[in-house]
């Protein structure tokens, strides 16, 4: 049995968030978009998920699926939805911000650190960080400007594969910045990635794909506009929430 504690399951909208509620989860990350790996949400959504449940809930807030070095203007815009979600109770933000360089964007970070902490809420750098080109350097930086927790799989495909890295990373910042191991963790290697790793919490999609003939949006893969086959989409499912938090606890 591990002394793990919190799992942080991301929730592509409000019925993926309520899922995860009934299976046990405490806290969330919200973003609209799975398949992309994540875009700001809606208010609706964050709000109609605090008024209905008691999760933490965790904003993404990236309003493209593969950028991270974002425009001047769009840094105003995300600055604008960022206060929104905050003064809409929201739990923490989770952003990325990098250079053209690969470099963490300092001037950019310590805007969103700022403006999170004003709110007493948490700023989690998600995994922009592993397109870095240096992670250790780039890690240094975020304890540096004050960022609570990083979200990491150590540069790897997934948290079970970078593991050492994520190891060393614990071993070095885990006493000023606490690391989410990220993606690939599912209840039959949880109890490996936490023995190695010594961190404090998971970050977890426990989903399954959907079939929907009729779906249209931005869960949707795009089989149907070739009218080949159904659209899906991945939804969170409650068996697979259960039992990674057994394993947890």
């Amino acid at each position: 049995m591990s002394e793990i504690a919190i799992l942080e399951v991301c929730c592509g909208n409000y019925q993926d968030a309520l899922i995860a509620s009934q299976a046990g989860a405490a806290r969330i990350e919200l973003n609209s978009a799975l398949f992309l790996g994540g875009l700001t949400p809606t208010l609706s959504s964050l709000r109609l998920i605090k008024q209905t449940t008691n999760l933490q809930v965790i904003c993404m807030v990236r309003p493209r699926g593969a950028g991270f070095c974002y425009t001047d203007s769009e840094f105003k815009e995300i600055l604008t939805t960022a206060e929104i979600f905050l003064a809409n109770q929201a739990d923490g933000l989770a952003f990325g911000f990098l250079t053209t360089a690969g470099e963490v964007d300092t001037i950019k970070t310590r805007q969103l650190v700022e403006l999170t902490h004003d709110y007493d809420a948490e700023a989690v750098f998600h995994r922009a960080i592993d397109c870095s080109t240096d992670l250790e350097k780039g890690i240094s930086r975020l304890v540096d400007l004050q960022v609570d927790r990083v979200l990491t799989s150590g540069g790897q495909p997934t948290a079970l594969i970078g593991r050492k890295v994520i190891a060393n990373l614990q071993k070095r910042f885990g006493q000023q910045i606490e690391i989410l191991a990220g993606s690939g963790i599912n209840s039959t290697n949880v109890q490996l990635l936490l023995e190695a790793t010594g961190i404090k919490q998971v970050h977890a999609s426990c989903t399954v794909k959907q079939i929907d003939a009729t779906a249209r949006g931005n869960q949707v893969d795009f089989s149907y506009l070739l009218q080949t086959k159904p659209g899906s989409y991945e939804a969170v499912s409650k068996q697979k929430v259960r039992n990674l938090l057994a394993e947890l606890n």
